[in-house]
C-alpha cells in the first residue's frame, strides 16, 4: 500500500529474480483501498497460473463473479472488477491465449486494458471498444507493455506502435505474437478525457501527442469563447498545453501565474470530499507580480465537482487581477464514467445540477465559457463515432446503468445474487 516511491526500493528491485516482470500503480474504480485489492492479482485456473494487471473498469463483474464461484469455485480475497478478470482468464478454456481471450472478450462487458504473466509469457490485451490506452515498445531485444507511451521513453525502450482494439499480444521464448478477437469494434471508443487530462502530454494517443491535441483544443476555445484580456494562464499542470493554444490562436500573451505544489497528487480523486477540500488548499500558489492588474484568462482542463475552480479563481483575484475569463477545455460533465475514471456520482458533478451561469456565478468568475463537443472532436481531429464522451453526452459505446456503486462487490453477501447495480435478486431455485 502507498505510493511507488514509498513501496519500491533500489534494492526491493534489484533483488528481484526471473525475466518477465508487470506492475501496476492502482488507480480505484471499483473496490475500495485495500491490501487485498493491490496489484497485481494472482490467479490459478484449471490449467495455468497469472498475474495480471488492469487499467479500466468492467460493469457486469458482480454478475461474472458470482458465475466463477458457481462453476469453478473460484474465491476471492479482493473486491474489485480486476480479480474476476484475472479469475476468468485463469479459467478460461482454450489451448491459445487468442482462445482465452476470445472466450473472455465475449463475456466482459466494459473497459480493460490488460498486462499479465506467467512463468514463461508475458501477455498484453486490450479490450474490443478500446477504451483504455496500452502500448507496445521494444528495449534490448525484449518487449515492453505500457499504459502510455511516455513510460516506454523512461526506460528507454522504443515506442514501435498502440494495440488495437480486441487485440492480444504474446510474448514468449519465440518472440511476439498478435492476434485480434474478430467481435472487436472497428472504430475504437477510446476515452476522450485521456486527450483533455488523464494522459501525459508526452504521450502518444491513436497516433497523436497529448501536448498537440491539447494545444488545438486550447486554439478552438478561443473561437468559440474569445475574451479581451492582458493575459493568458493555465491551472498547472493538465491545462497548460491548452493556455498556449488560447494564447497563440488570440494574440493575448501567454503568463505563468499560477505554481503548483509539486508534492500535492490530483485532488478530484481524493476518496472523500474533506481530503480534497484539504488538497486544494495546499495545491497552488499565485504570482501577484504576474496577475496584478491584469484581465486574466484562466484556462483549466475541466470542471468535475467544483471544488478546485472556486479556489483557484480566488487566488488569481487576491493576486490582484481585476478581471477572470474561465475558460474550460472539456464541455460539461453531466454523467458519471463507468469506463476507468472515479469521476463521482451525478449528484456530485456540478454540471449536472446547475447551468453554465449559475456555475459561473459558483465559481467566481467573470465569464465562464465550456468547448463543446463537436469543437472537442474537431480539435482531437475526428468527427466519426469514435471516442468515449459518455460523461459530456449520457450516451455510452455500451448501455449501462445510471448509478453504478463502485462498493458493489463488498456489498456482495455470501449467498445472494444482484443485479449489475448491486440490487438483491431473488434465490434461484
Amino acid at each position: 500500500m502507498g505510493l511507488v516511491t514509498q513501496v519500491f526500493r533500489d534494492s526491493d528491485l534489484a533483488a528481484l529474480p526471473g525475466h518477465i516482470a508487470i506492475g501496476h500503480t492502482r488507480y480505484s474504480t471499483m473496490g475500495s483501498s485495500k491490501r487485498a485489492n493491490a496489484q497485481p492479482i494472482l490467479a490459478r485456473g484449471q490449467n495455468i497460473e497469472l498475474a495480471l494487471g488492469h487499467n479500466g473498469n468492467v460493469i457486469n463483474a458482480l454478475e461474472l463473479r458470482e458465475d466463477l464461484v458457481r462453476d469453478w469455485g473460484s474465491k476471492f480475497a479482493g473486491t474489485t472488477d480486476s480479480e474476476v478478470i484475472a479469475e476468468l482468464y485463469a479459467n478460461a478454456p482454450g489451448e491459445t491465449w487468442a482462445d482465452r481471450s476470445a472466450h473472455c472478450m465475449r463475456r466482459l462487458r466494459g473497459a480493460y486494458s490488460l498486462v499479465m504473466a506467467t512463468k514463461s509469457e508475458l501477455i498484453g490485451v486490450r479490450d474490443p471498444l478500446g477504451v483504455r490506452p496500452l502500448c507496445l515498445g521494444k528495449l534490448d531485444g525484449g518487449w515492453v507493455i505500457a499504459s502510455e507511451s511516455c513510460a516506454l521513453d523512461h526506460v528507454g525502450a522504443k515506442f514501435v506502435r498502440e494495440l488495437e482494439p480486441g487485440e492480444t499480444v504474446v510474448v514468449d521464448g519465440t518472440g511476439l505474437h498478435s492476434t485480434v478477437w474478430s467481435g472487436a469494434r472497428k472504430t475504437h471508443a477510446m476515452c476522450i478525457f485521456e486527450h483533455i487530462y488523464f494522459a501525459r502530454p508526452d504521450s502518444i494517443l491513436s497516433g497523436q501527442l497529448a501536448y498537440k491535441t491539447r494545444m488545438s483544443m486550447g486554439a478552438q476555445l478561443y473561437r468559440q469563447h474569445p475574451a479581451k484580456a492582458d493575459l493568458v494562464i493555465g491551472v498547472p499542470d493538465s491545462a497548460l498545453a491548452a493556455a498556449v493554444g488560447y494564447s497563440q490562436a488570440s494574440g493575448i500573451p501567454y503568463g505563468d501565474g499560477l505554481v503548483k505544489n509539486r508534492y500535492v497528487g490530483r485532488t478530484f480523486i481524493q476518496p472523500d470530499q474533506r481530503m480534497r477540500e484539504l488538497g486544494v488548499k495546499l495545491k497552488f500558489n499565485a504570482l501577484p507580480q504576474v496577475l496584478e492588474g491584469k484581465s486574466v484568462v484562466v484556462v483549466d482542463d475541466s470542471i468535475v465537482r467544483g471544488t478546485t475552480t472556486p479556489r483557484v479563481l480566488k487566488l488569481v483575484r487576491e493576486a490582484g487581477a481585476k478581471e477572470v475569463h474561465m475558460r474550460v477545455c472539456a464541455p460539461p460533465i453531466i454523467a458519471p464514467c463507468h469506463f476507468g475514471v472515479d469521476m463521482g456520482s451525478v449528484n456530485e458533478l456540478i454540471a449536472a445540477r446547475k447551468t453554465v451561469e449559475e456555475i459561473r456565478q459558483y465559481i467566481g468568475a467573470d465569464t465562464l465559457g465550456f468547448l463543446d463537443v463537436p469543437g472537442l472532436l474537431k480539435a482531437v481531429g475526428v468527427d466519426d463515432g469514435s471516442y468515449c464522451r459518455g460523461c459530456f453526452t449520457g450516451s455510452y459505446p455500451i448501455p449501462v446503468q445510471l448509478e453504478m456503486d463502485k462498493l458493489q462487490l463488498e456489498k456482495n453477501v455470501a449467498g445472494a445474487r444482484h443485479d449489475p447495480a448491486g440490487n438483491e435478486l431473488p434465490a434461484m431455485t
